[in-house]
């Protein structure tokens, strides 16, 4: 079995229901599961603000030596990743270190507020620990009729969902299509890597 592991952080739910349907494309890939897996919330010493409402269980360091590939999630914070997400990856050294992603396919989805309010940056600046790790980047094509098409979310840099400056707004179907289409393609990629091996 094929196993993807698809790592997010999710504070209103959005990046969390983008996840579901991510591994709903990676599970229409014959041989491949989702392991669906969130990282904690770092919060302020004595805060208590360690909460997650998703209920996936917690990433391992098992899960990354494990996965076959890797598909990250965020929501946008001021145009970047959320803390949460850099905290845990700045904590990867010794899988840098001992190649443990190094040839892996990996994809990144985000969720913003507003129209322009980071989708872009947000994925790329998602990828930069993804290529320090040697992982190879799966985007989304254009030959995916939804990327030109969409009036809210999803790019060709992987698949984005604008949840609104309240976060109320679910997502749309196009913007499901496309991440499945994400989870699909990073699965895809993995058992042709797996094929060669």
């Amino acid at each position: 079995m094929i196993d993807i592991l698809v790592l997010y952080y999710s504070l209103h739910g959005n990046t969390h229901a983008m996840a579901r349907e991510i591994a709903r494309g990676v599970e229409s890939v014959d041989g491949c599961q989702a392991l669906l897996r969130t990282v904690p919330t770092v919060a302020p010493a004595g805060s208590g603000d360690d909460r997650d409402d998703t209920g996936a269980a917690r990433v391992s360091r098992a899960d990354l030596a494990e996965c076959d590939g890797l598909i990250l999630g965020s929501p946008t914070r001021f145009g970047n990743m959320s803390a949460a997400l850099k905290y845990f990856l700045d904590g990867t050294a010794s899988e840098w270190f001992s190649g443990t992603l190094a040839g892996k396919p990996a994809g990144v989805f985000t969720s913003t507020a507003t129209l322009h309010g980071g989708q872009e940056s947000t994925l790329l600046s998602m990828m930069l620990p993804l290529l320090h790790h040697g992982m190879l980047i799966v985007g989304l094509p254009y030959t995916l009729p939804e990327i030109s098409h969409t009036t809210s979310g999803g790019t060709p840099y992987g698949a984005s969902h604008l949840a609104g400056v309240d976060s109320d707004r679910r997502l749309d179907e196009v913007e499901r299509r496309i991440c499945q289409a994400q989870g699909r393609r990073v699965a895809g990629f993995a058992v042709r890597l797996s094929e060669r091996t």
